[in-house]
Protein backbone atom coordinates (compact mmCIF):
# COMPACT_ATOMS: atom_id res chain seq x y z
CA UNK A 1 0.00 0.00 0.00
CA UNK A 2 1.45 3.38 -0.96
CA UNK A 3 1.25 6.69 0.91
CA UNK A 4 -1.76 7.90 -1.06
CA UNK A 5 -3.81 4.79 -0.18
CA UNK A 6 -2.80 5.08 3.48
CA UNK A 7 -3.84 8.73 3.52
CA UNK A 8 -7.17 7.88 1.90
CA UNK A 9 -7.83 5.14 4.47
CA UNK A 10 -7.03 7.61 7.27
CA UNK A 11 -9.11 10.51 5.99
CA UNK A 12 -12.17 8.66 4.58
CA UNK A 13 -13.92 7.96 7.93
CA UNK A 14 -13.25 11.52 9.11
CA UNK A 15 -14.77 13.25 6.09
CA UNK A 16 -17.66 10.76 5.85
CA UNK A 17 -19.10 12.47 8.93
CA UNK A 18 -19.15 15.86 7.16
CA UNK A 19 -22.01 17.19 5.09
CA UNK A 20 -21.64 17.78 1.33
CA UNK A 21 -21.09 21.53 1.78
CA UNK A 22 -18.36 21.00 4.38
CA UNK A 23 -16.66 18.30 2.24
CA UNK A 24 -16.70 20.68 -0.73
CA UNK A 25 -15.12 23.46 1.35
CA UNK A 26 -12.48 21.08 2.70
CA UNK A 27 -11.68 19.72 -0.78
CA UNK A 28 -11.36 23.26 -2.17
CA UNK A 29 -8.96 24.21 0.64
CA UNK A 30 -6.88 21.06 0.16
CA UNK A 31 -6.75 21.62 -3.63
CA UNK A 32 -5.62 25.23 -3.15
CA UNK A 33 -2.91 24.15 -0.70
CA UNK A 34 -1.72 21.45 -3.10
CA UNK A 35 -1.66 23.90 -6.01
CA UNK A 36 0.51 26.24 -3.94
CA UNK A 37 2.83 23.35 -3.06
CA UNK A 38 3.08 22.20 -6.70
CA UNK A 39 3.72 25.77 -7.85
CA UNK A 40 6.59 26.19 -5.40
CA UNK A 41 8.12 22.85 -6.39
CA UNK A 42 7.89 23.73 -10.11
CA UNK A 43 9.48 27.08 -9.32
CA UNK A 44 12.35 25.27 -7.60
CA UNK A 45 12.70 23.09 -10.76
CA UNK A 46 12.38 19.85 -8.78
CA UNK A 47 10.70 16.50 -9.41
CA UNK A 48 8.50 15.13 -6.59
CA UNK A 49 11.36 12.85 -5.50
CA UNK A 50 13.59 15.90 -4.92
CA UNK A 51 15.83 15.55 -7.99
CA UNK A 52 16.38 18.51 -10.29
CA UNK A 53 14.64 18.71 -13.66
CA UNK A 54 16.66 17.62 -16.66
CA UNK A 55 18.31 20.77 -18.04
CA UNK A 56 17.28 22.34 -21.32
CA UNK A 57 18.94 21.15 -24.49
CA UNK A 58 21.90 23.44 -25.31
CA UNK A 59 20.98 25.96 -27.98
CA UNK A 60 23.17 26.30 -31.06
CA UNK A 61 22.57 30.03 -31.32
CA UNK A 62 22.12 30.95 -27.67
CA UNK A 63 21.98 34.66 -27.01
CA UNK A 64 23.31 36.37 -23.93
CA UNK A 65 20.44 36.68 -21.46
CA UNK A 66 18.23 34.47 -23.62
CA UNK A 67 16.13 31.47 -22.78
CA UNK A 68 18.94 29.64 -20.95
CA UNK A 69 18.82 31.93 -17.93
CA UNK A 70 15.10 31.80 -17.24
CA UNK A 71 13.54 29.00 -15.27
CA UNK A 72 11.41 26.54 -17.18
CA UNK A 73 7.62 26.60 -16.78
CA UNK A 74 7.43 30.13 -15.37
CA UNK A 75 4.07 30.86 -17.00
CA UNK A 76 2.31 27.51 -16.68
CA UNK A 77 2.69 27.46 -12.91
CA UNK A 78 0.42 30.52 -12.62
CA UNK A 79 -3.18 30.23 -11.42
CA UNK A 80 -4.37 30.92 -14.96
CA UNK A 81 -3.11 27.52 -16.12
CA UNK A 82 -2.56 25.46 -12.95
CA UNK A 83 -6.08 25.00 -11.62
CA UNK A 84 -7.30 23.72 -8.27
CA UNK A 85 -10.81 22.34 -8.00
CA UNK A 86 -12.65 20.82 -5.07
CA UNK A 87 -15.96 18.97 -5.01
CA UNK A 88 -17.71 16.94 -2.35
CA UNK A 89 -16.00 13.84 -3.75
CA UNK A 90 -12.48 14.95 -4.70
CA UNK A 91 -9.77 17.60 -4.73
CA UNK A 92 -8.01 18.08 -8.09
CA UNK A 93 -4.96 20.00 -9.25
CA UNK A 94 -4.08 20.08 -12.93
CA UNK A 95 -3.40 22.08 -16.06
CA UNK A 96 -6.03 23.37 -18.50
CA UNK A 97 -6.15 24.25 -22.18
CA UNK A 98 -3.21 24.07 -24.57
CA UNK A 99 -0.86 24.13 -21.61
CA UNK A 100 -2.24 20.76 -20.49
CA UNK A 101 -0.74 19.18 -23.62
CA UNK A 102 2.64 20.82 -23.01
CA UNK A 103 2.59 19.73 -19.37
CA UNK A 104 1.67 16.13 -20.33
CA UNK A 105 4.58 15.96 -22.81
CA UNK A 106 7.04 17.03 -20.09
CA UNK A 107 5.35 14.98 -17.33
CA UNK A 108 5.65 11.74 -19.29
CA UNK A 109 8.75 12.51 -21.36
CA UNK A 110 7.00 12.17 -24.72
CA UNK A 111 8.05 13.01 -28.29
CA UNK A 112 6.43 16.18 -29.64
CA UNK A 113 6.95 18.97 -32.13
CA UNK A 114 9.04 21.90 -30.97
CA UNK A 115 7.04 24.30 -33.16
CA UNK A 116 4.11 23.91 -35.49
CA UNK A 117 5.47 22.18 -38.62
CA UNK A 118 8.84 22.07 -36.84
CA UNK A 119 11.12 19.20 -35.88
CA UNK A 120 10.13 16.57 -33.32
CA UNK A 121 12.04 16.27 -30.07
CA UNK A 122 12.13 13.58 -27.37
CA UNK A 123 11.53 15.62 -24.22
CA UNK A 124 13.08 14.32 -20.98
CA UNK A 125 10.68 13.45 -18.19
CA UNK A 126 10.06 16.37 -15.85
CA UNK A 127 7.39 15.57 -13.26
CA UNK A 128 5.37 18.80 -13.00
CA UNK A 129 2.58 17.34 -10.88
CA UNK A 130 3.42 14.83 -8.19
CA UNK A 131 2.80 13.78 -4.64
CA UNK A 132 5.49 14.24 -1.98
CA UNK A 133 5.75 13.43 1.72
CA UNK A 134 5.34 17.15 2.43
CA UNK A 135 2.08 17.11 0.44
CA UNK A 136 0.79 14.25 2.60
CA UNK A 137 1.53 16.26 5.74
CA UNK A 138 -0.09 19.30 4.15
CA UNK A 139 -3.30 17.34 3.49
CA UNK A 140 -3.31 15.91 7.00
CA UNK A 141 -2.84 19.36 8.52
CA UNK A 142 -5.61 20.83 6.35
CA UNK A 143 -8.05 18.07 7.32
CA UNK A 144 -7.22 18.33 11.01
CA UNK A 145 -7.46 22.12 10.97
CA UNK A 146 -10.83 21.96 9.20
CA UNK A 147 -12.19 19.39 11.64
CA UNK A 148 -10.82 21.34 14.62
CA UNK A 149 -12.60 24.56 13.58
CA UNK A 150 -16.00 22.83 13.31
Amino acid sequence: MDDLDALEDWVAPLIAKLGAKERRALARKVAQDLRRSQRERIKAQQNPDGTQYAPRKPQARAQAGGIRRRAMFSKIRTAKYLKAKGSSDAAEVGFVGRVAHIARVHQKGLRARVERDGPRYDYPERRLIGYTAADRELIQDSVLHHLDTD
